[in-house]
């Protein structure tokens, strides 16, 4: 356990931030499914607007630092193709 007053503060910082930053990611991972749902169902048009609002929420992911810009640009790419294969 922590003993000297910077470590125990250090403790406390963590654990408030595990909570934000876990808010923050099951945020994100509400909109990827709302777009994964959009997919399975076929509604392309709903795809579309689940992914338009998607997209915002992933990169800011990236700023907040819960994903790294790469992974962020995977994901989204990933799911663009997956709702034009459903639009064509």
């Amino acid at each position: 356990m922590a003993n000297s007053p910077g470590s125990k503060k250090r403790v406390r910082q963590a654990v408030r931030r595990t909570e934000i930053n876990k808010s923050r990611r099951t945020r994100m991972r509400t909109f990827i499914r709302r777009v994964e749902e959009a997919i399975t169902s076929g509604d392309a048009d709903n795809a579309r607007e689940a992914l338009k609002t998607a997209q915002p929420e992933i990169m800011r992911s990236v700023t907040k630092g819960i994903l790294h810009k790469n992974t962020a640009s995977r994901k989204i790419s990933r799911l663009s193709a997956r709702v034009k294969a459903l639009s064509a």
